[in-house]
C-alpha cells in the first residue's frame, strides 16, 4: 500500500484562528471536505466555505458548556482507523464513520491563563480534553493521518497544500506527529507544574518547545541552544546576538545585582561568572569608576550591570571600555546614543520579573535540582564571637563583602573596603590560596588593605587565614562559622584586636 496519502477530508477545531484563513481557502479549491465545531465552524462559514458540523456526524450537540464536543467514536474512529486493516475498513462501513485525513487542532491557552492571574476556576476550564485527545489520536495514526497541532505549523501545511495538492508522504506525517507530541508533552507538563505548586510531588518536569539556536556553545566546536523566555526578563535594545557564555555571565550578573536591589547606586563588572569589580556610591558614575578600579585588566570584555539608571556622564566614561554586555533598569536618551556607537555592544534593559527559585544542572546521567541560595546575610544573622565588635560602618562593609562572596565561585575570599571590592580569590582548592590570591591582586592594583574587611564563603578550619589577613592590616571578618576548631580563629582575633562575626549560613557556589 502506498505511503503517500491524498487528503480528502479534514477536521478543524482551533482556539486561535490566526493564519487559518488561507488554509481554509486552499482546502476549498482542492475539494477537501471540512468538519468543524463551534467557533471554528462559524469562522469557516463566514469565509464562504462549506463546512460540516461535527454534531451532524455524532448526533450529539456540544454539551456541558463545551466540555464535550468531539469526544465520540465516530470522530475518533475516523481518525484512528487503519486504512490497510480489513476489519477496520468493514467497521467504518458498518457504523457509517467518515474518514478524516487531516486534523488541525490547537489547545486552550492554559499557560497564558495562569500567567494572567486568573482564578482557579478559569484556569481549570483551560485544561483541554477534546483537543489533546484529538492530537494524540491523529499523531498516533500518522501512517494515515496528518496532525497539525500548532499555529507554528500552518506555513508548512499551506506549502504542502500548495505544492503537493494535499498529498503527504509518510516522512512528512511522522515529522508532524513528532511535533504534535512535543505540543502535548509541553501542555501536560505545564498543567502538572501548576498543580504541583501546592502538592510538591518530587518530580523534575521541564518541557520547553522553543529553543534559540546560539552561535555555538561554551567553545566554537560545541553546539548550543537556549530554552527559556529571555524577552520576559530583558528588552534588548542594541547589539549582536547573545552567546552561550554571554547568557551564563548575564545570569551571574543578575543574581549578584539582586543582592543590591534598593541599595545606593551600585555597579558591578563580571568576568567568567565572577565579579572583578563592585562598588556602591552616591552616584552611579562614581560607582562605575570605583568598580572598574577594582580590576581594570579583568574588566576588558566583561559584563556590566547597574542597579539604577545609566546617565550620560556614566555612559561617556563607560564607552572607552571594551565590554560585551551592559544591563540596567533604564538608560537616559543621551546615554543610549553614546553606548550604541559600538554596533556589537549588547544593551539590555532588565525588567521587573520573577526569577525561578530552583536551579537545575545536568549531572552524570541525570540532573541535580536544588532551591536557589536566596539568603542574603543581614544583621539578624550576626553572632558577635570576638571581644571587638564591628562598628555599624564596618558591618556595612562586611555585608557588602558577603553579598559578593555568596555570588563568587568557591573556594573564595572577598576583600572589601568602603563598599568597594578590593579583590577576591576565586575557585581555589584551598581557602588559604584564595586569600593569598586576593591579597596579591589587591596589591597589584595599589589598594591599602589596612582596615579592610574579609568575607569567606565557608568556615575557617584553622586560624591561618585570620593570621594572614591580620598581617596585611585586615581587621574585620565575616564567615559562617561551624568548624570544630572555630575557637582557634576566635582566640587569634581576640589576641590581635580583630573583630569577627559568624552568620551561621554557608554560601558555597560550585
Amino acid at each position: 500500500m502506498s505511503t503517500t496519502k491524498q487528503a480528502k477530508s479534514a477536521l478543524i477545531s482551533v482556539f486561535d484562528k490566526t493564519g487559518l484563513e488561507p488554509i481554509i481557502h486552499r482546502m476549498k479549491t482542492l475539494g477537501i471536505t471540512i468538519y468543524s465545531t463551534g467557533g471554528t465552524e462559524d469562522f469557516i462559514k463566514k469565509l464562504g466555505v462549506e463546512v460540516i458540523p461535527v454534531e451532524s456526524i455524532t448526533d450529539y450537540p456540544s454539551i456541558f458548556g463545551g466540555r464535550v464536543k468531539t469526544l465520540h467514536p465516530k470522530i475518533f474512529g475516523g481518525i484512528l482507523n487503519r486504512q490497510d486493516n480489513v476489519q477496520d475498513i468493514e467497521e467504518m462501513k458498518q457504523y457509517a464513520i467518515p474518514q478524516i485525513d487531516i486534523v488541525i487542532v490547537d489547545l486552550y491557552p492554559f499557560e497564558k491563563t495562569v500567567a494572567s492571574g486568573a482564578n482557579e476556576q478559569e484556569i481549570i476550564e483551560k485544561i483541554d480534553i477534546g483537543g489533546i485527545s484529538l492530537i494524540r489520536a491523529a499523531a498516533k495514526n500518522y501512517k494515515d493521518v496528518l496532525c497539525v497541532a500548532s499555529v507554528d505549523e500552518y506555513s508548512d501545511l499551506l506549502q504542502i497544500l500548495d505544492e503537493q495538492h494535499g498529498s503527504t508522504t509518510l516522512e512528512q506525517r511522522r515529522h508532524f506527529a513528532a511535533k504534535a507530541f512535543r505540543v502535548s508533552s509541553h501542555y501536560d507538563t505545564a498543567i502538572f507544574n501548576y498543580f504541583n505548586q501546592t502538592e510538591e510531588i518530587p518530580t523534575l518536569a521541564i518541557n520547553e518547545c522553543h529553543g534559540q539556536v546560539l552561535r555555538y556553545g561554551e567553545n566554537p566546536h560545541q553546539k548550543g541552544e537556549f530554552y527559556g523566555n529571555f524577552d520576559a526578563l530583558f528588552d534588548k535594545l542594541h547589539g549582536k546576538e547573545l552567546s552561550y557564555n554571554n547568557l551564563l555571565d548575564v545570569d551571574a550578573a543578575v543574581n549578584l545585582m539582586a543582592e543590591f536591589v534598593g541599595d545606593d547606586p551600585t555597579f558591578a563588572i563580571l568576568k567568567h561568572n565572577n565579579a572583578c569589580g563592585v562598588a556602591t556610591r552616591k552616584t552611579i558614575h562614581e560607582a562605575y569608576k570605583d568598580a572598574l578600579a577594582g580590576d581594570p585588566v579583568s574588566a576588558f570584555g566583561g559584563i556590566l550591570i547597574s542597579n539604577t539608571k545609566i546617565d550620560s556622564a556614566t555612559a561617556e566614561t563607560i564607552h572607552s571600555l571594551f565590554f560585551e554586555v551592559i544591563i540596567a533598569p533604564s538608560y537616559s536618551d543621551e546615554a543610549l546614543k553614546i553606548l550604541e556607537q559600538k554596533k556589537n555592544r549588547i544593551i539590555l534593559v532588565q525588567k521587573k520579573a520573577k526569577m525561578p527559585t530552583t536551579s537545575v544542572r545536568s549531572c552524570l546521567n541525570g540532573y541535580l535540582v536544588q532551591e536557589k541560595d536566596l539568603k542574603t546575610d543581614s544583621i539578624a544573622d550576626v553572632q558577635y564571637v570576638t571581644a571587638v565588635k564591628p562598628s555599624a560602618e564596618v558591618l556595612d562593609d562586611l555585608f557588602f563583602a558577603s553579598k559578593i562572596c555568596k555570588n563568587t565561585k568557591s573556594n573564595t575570599i572577598v576583600l572589601a573596603k568602603n563598599k568597594q571590592l578590593i579583590a577576591s580569590g576565586t575557585g581555589q582548592t584551598s581557602r588559604v590560596d584564595a586569600l593569598k590570591q586576593a591579597i596579591e591582586k589587591a596589591k597589584e592594583f595599589k589598594f591599602d588593605l589596612n582596615n579592610a574587611v574579609m568575607a569567606s564563603d565557608a568556615f575557617f578550619p584553622f586560624p591561618d587565614c585570620v593570621e594572614i589577613a591580620h598581617n596585611e592590616g585586615i581587621r574585620s571578618v565575616i564567615q559562617p562559622g561551624g568548624s570544630i576548631k572555630d575557637q582557634a580563629s576566635i582566640d587569634y582575633c581576640d589576641a590581635h584586636q580583630m573583630g569577627m562575626v559568624f552568620t551561621g549560613i554557608r554560601h558555597f557556589k560550585h
